[in-house]
């Protein structure tokens, strides 16, 4: 029988998010208890909040955007690649060394779990360098994904990792826990909110074993 992992993170008032970007907040618009017929909530949040899915209109203007993506490369087989050790930044040897080579999709597992305990926003994240975005792209993966709030460096100077990916057409899925997920092959449904012209989106993102 398969097994299904939430790897998607909760979104609720007061969790963490991207320096910059807008903090979230989900409130009651409507409620039982005050005597209307339903209860209805008001959320204002980024389009990058929480677990999410960068589009190429993210980085490249103009470029394809969220209602637009391919769920063939949204939706298949993914591999999850054991980083845990990795200090600081990931680099195109330690994907080879983790066994990126071959995979159609793969999602970096690092340290990065821990840091959704927190509630404040962690800068010294293990991100992607320049160099391991190239591999990626040499190896024609359709998707990466990571575990926190950005693939790349904090407040990157040049944006090389996200252009980079992005112009080569592979998406982009941040902000996943993989805190109880075991490196290795599975199946990934990651379903972004479909927001006509959006440079982004929150997703649902499921993995399936079995």
């Amino acid at each position: 029988m398969a097994r299904f992992i939430d790897i998607s993170v909760p979104i609720h008032t007061g969790m963490t998010y991207y320096p910059g970007d807008a903090a979230v907040k989900v409130e009651p618009g409507k409620q039982i208890s005050s005597g209307d017929v339903a209860n209805l909530s008001v959320i204002n949040m980024g389009s990058h909040t929480g677990t999410h899915v960068d589009a190429p209109h993210h980085f490249i203007d103009g470029e394809g955007t969220v209602d637009r993506l391919s769920l063939d490369a949204l939706i298949g087989a993914v591999r999850v690649l054991d980083l845990g050790d990795v200090k600081g930044n990931i680099t195109r040897d330690d994907l080879v060394a983790a066994g990126a080579e071959g995979a159609e999709r793969v999602i970096l597992k690092t340290s990065n779990s821990e840091l959704w305990a927190r509630d404040d926003f962690e800068r010294g994240y293990v991100f992607l360098t320049d160099g391991g975005a190239d591999y990626l792209v040499e190896q024609g993966v359709k998707l990466v994904g990571n575990d926190y709030l950005s693939i790349e460096e904090y407040h990157s100077e040049t944006h090389y990792v996200h252009g980079t990916l992005l112009r080569a057409g592979i998406i982009i899925l941040e902000g996943v826990d993989l805190g109880k997920v075991e490196p290795g092959d599975y199946q990934l449904v990651c379903l972004p909110l479909r927001i006509k012209d959006g440079d982004g989106a929150p997703a649902r993102a499921i993995l399936m074993e079995g």
